[in-house]
């Protein structure tokens, strides 16, 4: 027999074996291979063996049972919705422009992680955890391997009633007495809404919008899928005009029917706009908890669009898959002034209702990456690059691209009960090199804003451009004494130069854009400018003038409006935008906008309304004219 233990004076056991030097080697390394093995596989033994329990210690083996399954949660958690939002979260690589190089992943990569590297983890988190809000409670999700850990923080609860008896006047007003003219306008103007509904309701419901001539709905391509528009963008003004039945209808649609759950490429300026702003005021002025809990969710939905190096977001994001790009027109993947500045009114507003301070901190960071940025002649270009933080033209327009970004500035300090400092100034300073270099006056004496292509100006207004002279008159009701009465001045000549697009043309309604060029004023000399789409602009500026100066003339260009929009725009079933206002025999482009119901008629409403419905005391109304509350008490919210 041979004996394998070590003997003094005889050679170890392989040498009692008669192996040479590499036999040696192999048989150690086939022993050592057949060791590895067998304890290797209590590894793989399900966490009831015995045999794993008996050879492993306890606690390695609910060690190694929570790593896998922290592993699992960790890739869900990955896939979750957009509520996991307090640390910075890398986009898919389709979110950059569709013409990117080969190399983009790569840079990207190493851009977000330098963005990353800067933003850290929020203070009150380990590093590696993560943050959720569910059902109004922040909790903290710990790092594998760590013990668990909640906030002590008590579920947030948004105190409606402590909100409403903070307003300093109802909701629709006293209705004291009034002259018969102004009530019998004002109930025009309420059945035309009403008619437009019905139209609505009748051919469209469900759609975005209607087209009367065809008597079907709209869809369009800027919602991502989401249906409806005209049924959220109405639900305020239904309310307010006390078209009570109608207003149960939309707000049944909304409950049974208004599906979030889709997978398409969305406007996140439209979306924001129109859906989460009329949502959220109608829940302000009903207190129905379905409008807030819609709002909060589409708002979690917009969130991936910030996810760029520098927080701006970008203008699409498919509301399936939070990938968000830039539009294909804008310039080198460039953000857009009037849609990334036009989100802080309804975003403070989602934070204040849901108690999540991530909306709220998203929009602050914008205002930081603009307070950093060097503007040209102190004015504010229309394109920024989300990834550099970076002008990328010098195109300077108070219309179309930039518009309610100057208006977010005045009404954020507004809505701020005038504690917001920082907004006013930023309107102060944007005003000021606005009236300096883009304010002119044409040869016939109107007063309009050009627009500024890199130091060279383009003399012509566009219609969107017309909602300034209301927001120059809000913001003079708050200047220093000694501008207060310029202020009020500049906005009267700009209002009545807008009142003169629509006087100098056939129908009394005016065109997209007007010129001061070529002999020309105040009247579109391009074929491609002459339509009018049911736009609110003009009318809103005569509601702010009303209700600031009390001049008859604003509700009598108003009422010149109403009957315009009566003998040229509506039709059979609704109203249509019309091609062509310099003839008195329009072709309609069969389409009832839903800003129509949102902004025309609401604004034409108010304007024949007494000051305290809607009071401008207790509401800002948002680019979508949603009204949304002065945060009078500071903090409304409760926490119990």
């Amino acid at each position: 027999m041979v004996v394998l233990r070590k003997l003094p004076g005889m050679p170890g056991w392989p040498a009692a074996l008669g192996l040479r030097l590499p036999q040696k080697f192999l048989f150690l390394l086939f022993l050592s291979g057949l060791l590895t093995l067998c304890f290797g596989a209590l590894f793989l033994l399900p966490d009831s063996s015995r045999f794993k329990r008996l050879f492993l210690p306890r606690r390695a083996t609910a060690s190694a049972s929570s790593s896998s399954s922290s592993s699992a949660s960790s890739s869900s958690a990955s896939s979750s919705s957009t509520r996991d939002t307090d640390l910075p979260r890398s986009p898919p690589a389709a979110a950059e422009p569709r013409h990117a190089s080969p190399a983009a992943p790569r840079r990207l990569r190493e851009k977000l992680r330098t963005a990353a590297r800067m933003a850290g983890p929020p203070a009150h988190t380990a590093p590696g955890s993560r943050q959720q809000v569910q059902g109004g409670e922040r909790r903290v999700q710990p790092a594998t391997g760590a013990p668990p850990a909640r906030e002590t923080r008590a579920p947030f609860r948004f105190d409606y009633e402590q909100f409403r008896r903070s307003l300093r006047h109802p909701v629709r007003g006293r209705r004291p007495g009034e002259d018969p003219e102004t009530r019998a306008r004002r109930m025009k103007i309420k059945e035309m809404m009403k008619f437009a509904w019905d139209n609505y309701k009748q051919f469209a419901l469900g759609k975005n919008e209607l087209r009367p001539l065809t008597k079907n709905g709209h869809i369009g391509n800027m919602f991502g899928g989401l249906r409806g528009a005209t049924v959220v963008d109405a639900l305020d003004t239904l309310y307010i005009m006390e078209l009570e039945e109608e207003f149960q209808e939309a707000k049944k649609w909304v409950e049974k029917s208004f599906d979030l759950n889709v997978n398409g490429e969305a406007s996140l300026f439209e979306v924001n706009i129109r859906y989460i702003g009329g949502l959220l005021a109608a829940y302000y002025l009903t207190g129905e908890e379905v409008f807030k809990s819609k709002a909060l969710e589409l708002g979690e939905k917009l969130l991936p669009a910030f996810n760029t190096p520098t927080g701006i977001p970008r203008g699409v994001i498919n509301l399936g898959s939070g990938m968000s790009w830039s539009w294909g027109w804008a310039s080198a993947g460039s953000s857009i002034l009037a849609e990334f500045g036009t989100l802080h009114l309804e975003f403070l507003h989602l934070s204040e209702l849901s108690g999540n301070p991530v909306f709220a901190e998203k929009v602050m960071n914008i205002r930081k990456v603009l307070n950093r940025v060097e503007k040209p002649q102190g004015l504010y270009p229309n394109f920024l690059s989300p990834v550099t933080g970076n002008w990328v033209q010098h195109h300077v327009s108070i219309g179309g691209l930039g518009d309610s970004f100057y208006e977010y500035l005045i009404k954020s300090w507004l809505m701020s009960d005038k504690k917001d400092s920082e907004a006013k100034k930023m309107y102060d300073d944007a005003l000021e090199a606005i009236e300096k270099h883009l304010v002119k006056k044409s040869a016939g004496g109107l007063t309009y804003i050009a627009e500024w292509r890199g130091g060279i100006l383009d003399h012509k207004m566009g219609h969107l451009a017309c909602f300034s002279g209301g927001m120059i008159a809000l913001g003079a009701e708050h200047a220093g004494e000694e501008r207060k009465q310029h202020y009020v001045n500049l906005a009267a000549e700009i209002t009545n130069t807008c009142h003169e697009s629509y006087a100098r043309s056939d129908t009394k309604l005016g065109p997209e854009a007007f010129r001061f060029d070529a002999g020309s004023e105040a009247m579109a000399t391009r074929l491609s400018e002459r339509y009018y789409i049911l736009r609110p602009e003009v009318v809103e500026s005569y509601m702010y003038m009303w209700r600031l100066t009390h001049d008859p003339k604003y509700r009598q260009w108003g009422w010149e409006v109403v009957k315009a929009l009566e003998k040229h725009c509506r039709v059979e079933a609704g109203f249509s935008g019309i091609r062509d206002v310099y003839t008195t025999t329009p072709i309609h482009d069969n389409m009832q906008q839903s800003f129509f119901l949102a902004e025309t008629l609401k604004y034409l409403y108010l304007l024949f309304c007494e000051d305290d419905v809607l009071s401008l005391d207790d509401w800002v109304f948002n680019t979508e004219a949603h009204p949304l509350p002065v945060n009078h008490t500071n903090f409304k919210a409760s926490v119990q």
